[in-house]
C-alpha cells in the first residue's frame, strides 16, 4: 500500500477507535476491539494480535487470524526481541530475522510494537505478520504506536 494512502487510512482508523474503546474501561475488551478494527481495515494484515507476558511466559491474548503459537520460546525472535529492547521493530523479511518463530509459514514480514502501561512498563507486545515482503513502515510504527495509546487505562 502507498504509504500516502496507508497514512489516510490509519487517520480513519485512529478516528474510529478512539470513540469505540471509550465505551469500555476493561483493557481486554479495548485490545479485542483494537485488534479486531485494524485486522479488517488494514488489507496487508495477516495476522494482529498481542502477546502478553504471563508468569515470565510470553502468552498469546486476543487475536485475528490463523492459529497462533500460545507461548513464545524465550527470548527468541521479534517478539521477545521488541520486548526485550523495548521499541517497536519492523522486519522486512522474517526468514532472515535470527531464531524467527514461525507460527505460520504463510508470514513473511513483521511489525511489532511494545505494549506499556501508564507507568512505562512493558506489559507484552502487538503483533502484526504479513504475507507481503517488506509491509510494514515507519508509517504502520507510528500510528500503531499511538493507538496502543488508547487501551491504557
Amino acid at each position: 500500500m502507498e504509504e500516502h494512502k496507508k497514512e489516510k487510512r490509519y487517520s480513519r482508523v485512529y478516528d474510529q477507535l478512539a470513540v469505540l474503546v471509550k465505551k469500555s474501561h476493561n483493557q481486554q475488551a479495548r485490545m479485542a476491539t483494537v485488534v479486531a478494527v485494524l485486522h479488517h481495515k488494514m488489507d496487508h494484515f495477516f495476522w494482529t494480535g498481542f502477546y502478553m507476558i504471563d508468569q515470565g511466559e510470553m502468552t498469546v491474548n486476543v487475536y485475528q487470524g490463523p492459529v497462533a503459537c500460545q507461548i513464545l520460546e524465550k527470548n527468541k525472535g521479534v517478539c521477545w526481541a521488541s520486548y526485550n529492547r523495548k521499541e517497536t521493530l519492523v522486519v522486512e523479511d522474517v526468514h532472515q530475522f535470527p531464531g524467527h518463530i514461525a507460527c505460520d509459514s504463510r508470514s513473511n514480514s513483521e511489525i511489532v510494537v511494545p505494549f506499556k502501561n501508564r507507568e512505562g512498563e512493558i506489559l507484552g507486545v502487538l503483533d502484526i505478520d504479513s504475507k507481503e515482503k517488506a509491509a510494514f513502515s515507519a508509517v504502520d510504527a507510528g500510528w500503531l504506536e499511538k493507538i496502543l495509546q488508547l487501551i491504557i487505562l
